[in-house]
């Protein structure tokens, strides 16, 4: 079948990257985007006062530099980004913290006693980046391009991801580090696929860093809409799809949604096999966030925790653990896990000269109807004093208003696009080395219900649009931007 005309569904960043891809190859390119603003979570706007700009989910970006859709696209030479010497931070009730900084050994030092282990664990990673990238950025049915370092990503998701995971430490900071950034995914710790993703996390943090975009994450979206209309894509707002028989005036689709929804559209369209895999797939817990406008920057007990734009909040290795166990029981911690983080940091773009913006989130069930706000704040009150008194504004988005509020693609406020497992993560969202092509001609998945899953990396989408280039005979295009004059 020829092609000519392709419908992207969604403009979050998998669809993006699938719509700039296709673009650039010439095809005729629409996103169709249910909103009337561009970017799903990765969108930034002024949601509690006017002059604070707030990511809607997706703030800080450890995959915005190591990511090769990134990287092809050369991202880093189209926006603004601000890449901060400490990538995150960690305190601990007894008034101790870990510091993520981007130099391994000044981290390790500050760790103290535990920091030789602490960096003997990660160094070997971070010295074969680029290929545990390239090994967790793919299908796991790939064969890997590096094999020392899949072996070695293996050996420390082996350790971390099991009850072996204290072995090597004597102390708790290292530990709490480790398992705050394994921790941004949600479920039971210890545990291979959470192991895995924090491992990334962390080895990124002290290569590259952890990059925060200058204006908010919408500066990302605003680069990839400019290159998809540079090379004649259109980007259709307000313009939902509930039926695949909506897009027949188009030769192929990709579509950026999630299983629940692409079971919708297709309707009795699949076949039975692939249409029960897809109903195996389960979707993950959930979040539950608030956004605060603040008349100051947070007024930290330990000074240090002001310089990184992530703070993790959740006490030691075993609370974190005991915290994340309560949530996969169906309950709410009294003290949760709890992801903050502090764009004003590094970005004065983000509020009023003087004010700070600031959001936090906690896991809690699918679909809860929590409103986090007392217990971010009282959280945040244990490590800040005083944080109370500057909150001018806030605005709670229980997990149950992510689906409306944001994108149908974190209904019950899952954020991952479907529970994070070692099985799920083989079959995303079922087993094939191409999961990205569909049963049905002509329709491709690219959100991150497929490999390699969640977060702003742009991969889905890549995949998915050069897997529908590849079946139709087409070259891959070059993403790099032409250069001036």
């Amino acid at each position: 079948m020829s092609i000519s005309r392709v419908a992207v569904v969604g403009s979050g960043p998998n669809g993006l990257a699938a719509a700039v891809t296709l673009a650039r190859a010439g095809l005729a390119v629409d996103v169709l985007e249910r909103n009337a603003w561009l970017g799903g979570g990765a969108a930034t706007r002024e949601i509690t006062l006017p002059g604070f700009r707030h990511d809607l989910a997706s703030a800080v970006h450890p995959m915005a530099l190591a990511s090769p859709f990134f990287q092809s696209f050369g991202l880093a030479d189209r926006i603004d980004i601000a890449v901060p010497e400490m990538s995150f931070a960690h305190p601990l009730p007894d008034g101790r913290s870990g510091f993520g900084y981007r130099d391994l050994d000044r981290a390790a030092d500050a760790i103290g006693r535990d920091g030789g282990a602490y960096r003997a664990f990660l160094a070997p990673v971070v010295d074969h980046l680029a290929g545990t990238v390239d090994l967790t950025l793919n299908s796991l049915l790939r064969v890997p391009r590096d094999p020392v370092a899949a072996t070695i990503f293996a050996a420390r998701v082996a350790e971390a991801g099991t009850p072996a995971w204290n072995a090597r430490f004597a102390e708790g900071i290292a530990p709490a580090m480790l398992t705050g950034c394994a921790a941004h995914a949600i479920g039971r710790h210890p545990s291979p696929a959470l192991a895995g993703g924090g491992l990334l996390l962390a080895a990124t943090a002290h290569a590259a860093g952890w990059p925060v975009p200058v204006g908010g994450s919408q500066a990302i979206v605003d680069a990839l809409a400019a290159d998809l209309e540079a090379h004649g894509g259109r980007i259709v707002l307000d313009r939902g799809v509930t039926d695949l028989d909506e897009l027949d005036e188009y030769n192929a689709c990709v579509l950026d949604v999630g299983v629940p929804a692409y079971l919708d559209l297709a309707g009795e369209r699949l076949p039975a096999k692939y249409a029960r895999a897809l109903r195996r797939y389960r979707h993950g817990r959930g979040v539950s966030k608030v956004d605060f406008a603040l008349a100051g920057p947070v007024p930290w007990a330990d000074a240090r925790l002001g310089e990184a734009p992530t703070v993790h909040l959740g006490g030691t290795r075993a609370e974190i653990a005991q915290a994340e166990r309560q949530v996969a029981r169906g309950w709410v911690p009294d003290r949760p896990y709890v992801l903050a983080v502090q764009p004003s940091v590094v970005d004065s773009t983000r509020a009023p000269e003087g004010k700070a913006t600031f959001w936090a989130y906690l896991h809690v069930p699918h679909d809860s109807n929590l409103d986090a706000t007392d217990l971010v704040t009282r959280a945040v009150e244990e490590y800040a004093p005083g944080f109370s008194d500057l909150v001018l504004a806030s605005v709670a988005t229980r997990a149950t208003d992510f689906a409306e509020a944001v994108s149908p693609n974190f209904a019950g406020g899952d954020f991952a696009g479907g529970a994070v497992s070692v099985a799920q993560m083989v079959k995303r969202p079922v087993v094939s080395t191409a999961p990205w092509r569909t049963p049905l001609d002509g329709v491709y998945l690219g959100s991150g219900a497929t490999a390699p899953g969640p977060a702003v990396h742009g991969m889905c989408g890549w995949h998915a649009a050069r897997t529908l280039l590849f079946d139709h005979g087409i070259a891959p295009p070059s993403l790099r931007k032409a250069a001036a004059g």
